[in-house]
């Protein structure tokens, strides 16, 4: 699924640069989406990119923390929580164009573009599967995944509030949001993931009281005795 998500995206950039008016249709601006009932552009925004460092980033983030997560959920349950991280980013951004704020009423006419929201939500999703896991910050101090989700989230925050121009922060935060959510309300998921983790460290905990011999001959595949 990731393989596919990257191509998509980068097939989508070449053609949006030598076609630059499908920007037009598929970015999500929020005036759109309520007037002109545009609803597919909190879906497509997803895969429409302002430059080759902004395509480039996201997609070494996606397959930085998406792949051990999707090969641990599975291809599709990983694109619908893709799917539903990226949509709830575009959603955040729509409502926060409504808030009587300046800051925020901007948003109702710009136009927001990027996978970056999507892609928050699956970081949130690795620092809550993997802790502890170290991340190069800026690929130069190794920091926990928990704190590093933490960083980002909080750098995130301070931008949207300050009004950092040319960064949507407000979907990031939207991205992290809806994926938390998503997990929460996916309780099964998470119960069988509980119950996996658990009886994983009982057998190896059941190892501990056998010792291991090498026994019959060479070409045996079940030469192991316990």
């Amino acid at each position: 699924m990731i393989k596919g998500l990257i191509i998509a995206n980068v097939v989508m950039y070449v053609v949006s640069r030598l076609v630059p008016t499908i920007a037009l249709n598929l970015g999500l601006v929020p005036e759109q989406v309520i007037t002109q009932l545009r609803v597919w552009q909190l879906f497509t925004y997803m895969f429409l990119h302002g430059g080759v460092f902004h395509i480039l980033f996201n997609m070494l983030g996606l397959w930085m923390f998406g792949v051990e997560l999707e090969r641990m959920w599975g291809s599709r349950y990983f694109a619908k929580f893709y799917a539903v991280c990226g949509v709830g980013a575009g959603i955040t951004q729509v409502v926060a164009s409504f808030l009587p704020v300046s800051l925020f009423e901007q948003f109702y006419y710009a136009q927001t573009i990027g996978a970056s929201g999507a892609i928050f939500g699956v970081l949130l999703a690795y620092g809550l599967y993997f802790p502890n896991r170290p991340i190069l910050m800026y690929f130069l101090f190794p920091v926990p995944a928990k704190y590093f989700v933490a960083i980002m989230g909080g750098i995130s925050l301070l931008s949207a509030i300050e009004g950092s121009g040319g960064v949507a922060h407000v979907a990031h935060l939207g991205g992290l949001l809806a994926g938390y959510l998503y997990l929460k309300g996916g309780r099964i998921h998470l119960l069988s993931e509980i119950k996996y983790r658990y009886l994983k460290w009982r057998i190896n905990r059941m190892r501990r009281k056998f010792d291991v011999y090498s026994g019959g001959r060479a070409d045996d595949v079940n030469r192991r005795v316990h």
